[in-house]
């Protein structure tokens, strides 16, 4: 396939990429910076630059490509949300997935489908029961982006395409994200909880996470929203104990909310508040996840 990448330098988007070309498509990759990217890939590989926001020479590459997808984003976990970094979220999210879709929409042949990130934080807090994708949307910041940032993506849909709404859990692996924040206080024996430790994680191992978008991006069956989560959530109290037991250490310092909320500011809500995501669709649709459980995924990831 000929598949179109915005994002794809990330945590996620760069060993996607090396992925999709281990199967032998062939890419096109935006990015700001496409000096920094000379030489990196082989030639089925194009470097297009472009700024996130508005229309540019990149935006030919979209008429005639098989797929687009849309990982570009601010990191949520960047750094404190002050009310600075909460714009610089929602803009970069907003204004990219618009640029993408005004892109589709003057292309003569449109892509057959845009696979455009999301989040579980769509729900906001539901402190009981399984969350799948027909659950209503949340009422806090974080769900807002996610409500405004699928409704934005959805307008593909108008032009013909068929759009994928991934709403991701928390992706596990030690080389970023959430779970590199877990490592430094564990190591140095202070690890446990964040918060009441009573609060639902939905997780993904990143190996899980990748073959998922790859299914999404073969599967025509699949479309709008799919938690891109595990099929079995834990408590915050659960998901440290079992981060302890991978790394041979205790977890017993529990983080009281007042001291996370001096710390990340109202990004806290996206660590005490969670929800127990279940992936409905993917499962629906034959995805086999290689990892359940989350025993199983530190034991791969820390062996």
């Amino acid at each position: 396939m000929n598949i179109v990448v915005a994002g794809g330098t990330g945590f996620i988007g760069q060993p996607l990429v090396e992925r999709l070309v281990k199967s032998a498509h062939t890419l096109v990759l935006l990015t700001r910076n496409p000096t920094r990217l000379q030489g990196t890939y082989p030639s089925t590989v194009q470097i297009a630059e472009w700024d996130g926001r508005t229309s540019g020479d990149w935006i030919h590459h979209l008429d005639g490509s098989d797929g687009v997808i849309n990982l570009a984003g601010e990191p949520i976990s960047a750094r404190r949300w002050t009310s600075t970094q909460k714009k610089r979220i929602i803009t970069s999210r907003l204004e990219a997935t618009k640029a993408i879709v005004d892109a589709i929409a003057g292309s003569v042949k449109k892509p057959q489908v845009l696979i455009n990130a999301s989040g579980v934080g769509y729900y906001g807090e539901v402190k009981a029961g399984d969350v799948a994708e027909s659950s209503p949307n949340g009422d806090d910041f974080f769900a807002e982006i996610c409500r405004a940032w699928e409704s934005a993506a959805m307008r593909a849909e108008q032009q013909g395409v068929r759009v994928v709404l991934l709403r991701s859990g928390i992706v596990l692996h030690k080389s970023g994200g959430v779970l590199q924040r877990f490592l430094l206080p564990f190591n140095m024996f202070v690890g446990g909880p964040l918060g009441p430790g009573t609060q639902w994680v939905s997780w993904i191992h990143r190996e899980d996470a990748m073959r998922a978008i790859l299914f999404a991006l073969e599967n025509r069956t699949l479309s709008g929203p799919a938690n891109l989560a595990a099929p079995e959530p834990v408590t915050m109290r659960d998901f440290c104990r079992e981060l302890g037991k991978a790394m041979g250490r205790p977890s017993w310092f529990r983080v009281p909310e007042f001291a996370l909320r001096l710390a990340l500011g109202e990004m806290v809500d996206v660590v005490i508040k969670g929800q127990r995501a279940v992936p409905k669709k993917l499962l629906d649709a034959g995805f086999a996840f290689r990892f359940r459980n989350l025993a199983d995924a530190f034991s791969d990831l820390f062996s």
